[in-house]
Order: C-alpha cells, then sequence, then structure tokens
C-alpha cells in the first residue's frame, strides 16, 4: 500500500533564483513542502515549516533519504547556462543536469511519487528562424547546457508509476525574468540604469520572456492537474516580445529615457570577432566575443497557448507589470 502523503511536495534546487518563489506558491496553495539544495536558505526566504534538507541531486543516498514518503516532485536543480562555455564545464552539465535528474527520477518512481515536474528551457528549440515555436516543433539544442536539459526532458517522460502511468511533465519555460534572477537580464537592466548601455541593431529580433511569480504558478498547476502527465508545456508570459519592446519596457519601469542610437550589427559583429581573436592569441579571455553578439540578436518566439488551454494557466504578468516590480525590487535589495 502506497503511504505517500499527497500534500507533501519536494522542492530540488529551491535555495535557487526561482525556487524560494515555487516553495512560497506551493506552500500558499497548501501543500507541505521539503527542499532538497546543496546551500542553507537565506534567512526569511521562504515559509516557516518547510522541511528543509541538505544534498545533492547526484547523490542517491540524499536523494532517497529526501523523497521518503514525498506525493510529488519539482525539479529545478540544474547547472544553469553560461555564454560560452568552456569545455571544462561539460562534464559538469551532465553530472548534474543528466546525472542528477536521472537520480531523482529513480527514486521518485521507485517510492511511489505521483508527479514528477520538470524545469526545462525553451533554449532546447534554438532559433525560431522567422517562425513562431510550439510544443510539436522540433529540437535543435544549440549548446552543451541544452542539450542536457532536452536529455533531462527525455528522463523524465520516460517515468512509469508502478501501474504504467506516465509521472513526469516538463514545464520549458522562456526566458525567465525577476528580481532574483541573475543572467542577462538583470546586466542589461543595471546598464541601462546606468546610461551604459547602446542597443546593437534594430532590436526587431523577438523574444519570449515569463515573469518568475508566473514560473511558480505553472509548477504549482503541473503538480495538481492530472491533465499534466507525460507532456510538455511551454511557460511564457502569453506572447513575444522584440528586444526593442523589452528595453523600452524596462526604461520605463526605471524611469529614464531609453537609448538614442544604435550600433549597426555586421560592425559590432566583426569587432567582437576581432577582439576574441586578439584575446586568445595572447591566452586571455575577451569580455566582448561572438557568442554574446549572436545571443543579443537571436530571434525567439515560442507559443505558450498549450498550458492555458490544458491546465487553465493564465500568466498574471505581462512585460510592463513583470519589470515595473522587478525594478521595484531590484532597487530595495540594493541591486540599482
Amino acid at each position: 500500500m502506497n503511504t505517500n502523503d499527497p500534500s507533501l511536495v519536494l522542492v530540488t534546487g529551491a535555495t535557487g533564483a526561482v525556487g524560494p518563489l515555487v516553495v512560497r506558491e506551493l506552500c500558499n496553495a497548501g501543500y507541505h513542502v521539503r527542499s532538497l539544495s546543496i546551500d542553507r536558505p537565506t534567512a526569511g526566504v521562504w515559509p516557516e515549516g518547510v522541511d528543509e534538507r541538505t544534498g545533492d541531486v547526484t547523490n542517491p543516498a540524499d536523494v532517497e533519504a529526501a523523497m521518503h514518503g514525498v506525493g510529488s516532485v519539482v525539479h529545478l536543480a540544474a547547472l544553469l547556462h553560461i555564454v560560452n562555455a568552456g569545455p571544462e564545464l561539460h562534464h559538469e552539465y551532465e553530472r548534474i543536469n543528466v546525472g542528477g535528474t536521472a537520480t531523482v527520477v529513480r527514486a521518485a518512481a521507485n517510492g511511489g511519487v505521483r508527479r514528477v515536474v520538470f524545469f526545462s528551457t525553451i533554449a532546447v528549440y534554438g532559433q525560431s528562424a522567422g517562425k513562431v515555436l510550439t510544443e510539436e516543433s522540433p529540437v535543435q539544442p544549440e549548446n552543451f547546457y541544452a542539450q542536457t536539459k532536452h536529455t533531462g526532458e527525455r528522463i523524465v517522460l520516460d517515468a512509469r508509476a508502478a501501474d504504467g502511468s506516465h509521472i513526469g511533465a516538463v514545464l520549458r519555460l522562456a526566458a525567465v525574468y525577476g528580481s532574483r534572477v541573475k543572467g542577462n537580464y538583470r546586466s542589461l537592466t543595471r546598464s541601462l540604469a546606468r546610461n551604459r548601455f547602446v542597443p546593437i541593431g534594430k532590436g526587431q529580433n523577438r523574444r519570449t520572456l515569463v515573469y518568475d511569480k508566473d514560473v511558480a504558478r505553472a509548477a504549482v498547476l503541473a503538480v495538481e492537474k492530472p491533465e499534466a502527465a507525460g507532456k510538455v508545456f511551454n511557460v511564457s508570459d502569453g506572447t513575444f516580445h522584440t528586444v526593442r519592446d523589452i528595453i523600452l519596457s524596462i526604461c520605463e519601469a526605471l524611469g529614464r529615457r531609453p537609448p538614442r542610437m544604435s550600433l549597426p550589427v555586421g560592425v559590432v559583429r566583426t569587432a567582437a570577432g576581432i577582439a576574441e581573436d586578439l584575446a586568445q592569441f595572447v591566452g586571455l579571455r575577451s569580455p566582448v566575443n561572438r557568442a554574446i553578439i549572436e545571443k543579443y540578436t537571436e530571434d525567439i518566439a515560442v507559443d505558450g497557448g498549450r498550458i492555458c488551454r490544458e491546465l487553465a494557466f493564465s500568466p498574471e504578468y505581462d512585460l510592463a507589470a513583470g519589470w515595473r516590480e522587478t525594478v521595484s525590487d531590484m532597487r530595495m535589495q540594493g541591486h540599482l
């Protein structure tokens, strides 16, 4: 007889950028939460009563101990994307994003867990090339991070309960932004706040984003909705935006005028290539390189309609509201 508690949810990687929001949203929805992270949480980061466990998702003993009695799992723990990551990180991506996911899924299936929700990324699609991508579009992961996340997806979707039913659900997240999220959009916001950013090109290439609090709400739906089992869902704010629109929204939230000038893409791409080659010649690493320019100019338009239709997800934050709150919180936290 299965003695797992359906109200108990294990969240791996709960101390990361989005983890505390997922924990809080689960608690607000009436679930009891157990965390498994390699780091201790900072004081007050989530509600009282969370069963905090310290451990590594690549360690079977840590995972099995944390999995005991759990009804569902939200698996966030991962090595995140690093632009132009060197080959020395490939082993770590494989160890954590593939090996850690396999360890979590194996323990969940053996332990009678009802649902494993896996946080993946729309980066598995590659670039849109003028199209709008859906869950039915072929995947073309262009970097090692995206490749390992896609492998993790397959592990989760192949997982079965004792009766043969699917237990996995995959959330392919759009680019997540929010006051806790580090990376390109935090750097962009800081640069715009200091009037130190000059756009490249006209900014008509498209991006697909989602606010961090909406990600947490999507995770709860994937835990509780039977329709989520065995499926992949893109998670976004419901549309896609040009890079120019994103810059304008951030500037409006900052109360600053947007940049008036822009640099030609071709000139910047050539200059970045020369700088990268010269740096490599003298044994250094250039802060501006081809990969960064390609990342800025890429076109990614992904449809997020399926999760709205099938799981009744409705994003609460559009671009303007999300950036207003992000900028306000970053100022309160001293990040701007």
